[in-house]
């Protein structure tokens, strides 16, 4: 029997209802950028939907193709998959002015870069799509402390450059009982491409090792790479700490209370400052439990506000704090950005150097995506700030 195609009307309105389909799904992920996160699940996904919503864009595009206005579901396919491209705009959008304006802010903050930048602009467009370049590098695994029933290590990126070479140490998150130094690498490879030293730390966790050990913990890493520094390719006298998250809180808590002057700098990325306050203005308690994450890392508030005290960065801003960049989204909702807001504040009415990086559009986390709004002005400030020190 031969074949025959189908009436152009049946294939019209299959496509006009593949365009609806297609609409509805493109809806649903661009509304995540709207809606506060029910569960950790639908918080992870707002995470995505934010920072790759460009691609969410470009492919609401084609529910625009000609032939959309001839039937009903084609219309509201249409419509829809405008909507959901308009919306899916919104960060990138928003990003812009940002972008506009950090060069001249970072400037005023810190003074002009001592070297070239590797990135010309805050803000590629073509990188959205294409990413960020950056070397794959293999680190150096090396031992920095054995302490009973565990080994501390740390993984040292080797500086693509003169040597020896400006020091960054990587503290990561994870609400100091999880995460280890191999999360997030892309910008130590890219940092380690532009000449840095980078060293990421593991340090011990709570609950079974509570507050001060992973203080103590990078304390000793940092006398560890500083006691090494020449066979190491180092530069011992310029040190620069950048913290996530948790990491952040003990980023700036060794940079405030180390009182060493071979510290330049810290960055803070969306961290705990203040703990007490922390507890005070939870995160969104759908996708984490502050209390018992306080709890499992300093004890219960009312009877241990002394080492609430003594885990809070914003109580050890001083004359000889070092120059800070703080980086956080306004959407964060594990930890709130009037965090940030209030160290900046302190550090400013102590005329300590400071910038605070506010993305209007961000959640926590949300320099995953290096190529996406977040991380890529997140990465200009960071190299302009590391320029500086």
């Amino acid at each position: 029997m031969a074949y025959t195609s189908p009436p152009k009307d049946s294939m019209r309105k299959y496509l006009n209802l593949l365009r609806l389909l297609w609409s509805l799904a493109l809806s649903g992920m661009a509304s995540l950028i709207l809606i506060a996160s029910p569960n950790f699940f639908v918080w992870r996904m707002v995470l995505l939907a934010s920072e790759w919503s460009h691609w969410i864009a470009l492919a609401g595009l084609p529910t625009l193709l000609p032939g959309w206005r001839r039937s009903r579901a084609g219309q509201i396919g249409g419509v829809l998959g405008l909507s959901a491209t308009l919306v899916a705009l919104s960060p990138l959008l928003r990003a812009l002015p940002v972008a506009r304006n950090l060069p001249a802010q970072l400037a005023t903050a810190f003074g002009s870069p001592a070297i070239p930048l590797g990135r010309p602009a805050p803000l590629s467009l073509r990188e959205l799509f294409v990413g960020v370049a950056h070397p794959t590098l293999t680190p150096q695994t090396l031992v920095y402390s054995e302490q009973p029933h565990t080994v501390l290590d740390l993984d040292l990126y080797p500086a693509q450059g003169p040597q020896p070479a400006p020091l960054v140490v990587v503290i990561h998150g994870g609400a100091w009982e999880g995460g280890d130094k191999s999360e997030m690498p892309a910008i130590c490879h890219y940092l380690a491409g532009r000449g840095y030293a980078v060293a990421s730390i593991n340090y011990r966790l709570a609950p079974a090792w509570p507050f001060p050990a992973a203080l103590d913990d990078l304390n000793r890493a940092l006398d560890y790479l500083e006691q090494r520094a020449a066979g190491l390719g180092i530069d011992a006298n310029r040190i620069v700490l950048i913290g996530r998250s948790a990491g952040a809180q003990l980023a700036l808590l060794v940079a405030y209370t180390r009182h060493d002057p071979a510290i330049r700098g810290v960055v803070g990325f969306y961290g705990p400052t203040d703990l007490p306050d922390l507890a005070a203005h939870p995160a969104n308690p759908a996708i984490l439990n502050t209390d018992t994450m306080l709890h499992n890392y300093v004890g219960a508030l009312h009877t241990d506000a002394a080492r609430y005290h003594d885990a809070s960065p914003i109580n050890y801003v001083g004359a000889h704090t070092p120059p800070t960049l703080l980086i956080h989204g306004q959407r964060d909702e594990m930890i709130g950005f009037r965090q940030s807001q209030r160290l900046a504040t302190q550090l400013a009415q102590t005329h300590r150097p400071v910038f605070l990086l506010d993305l209007p559009w961000a959640n926590h986390a949300a320099d995953f995506n290096m190529s996406g709004p977040s991380g890529q002005l997140s990465l200009y400030a960071v190299e302009y700030f590391l320029a500086t020190r």
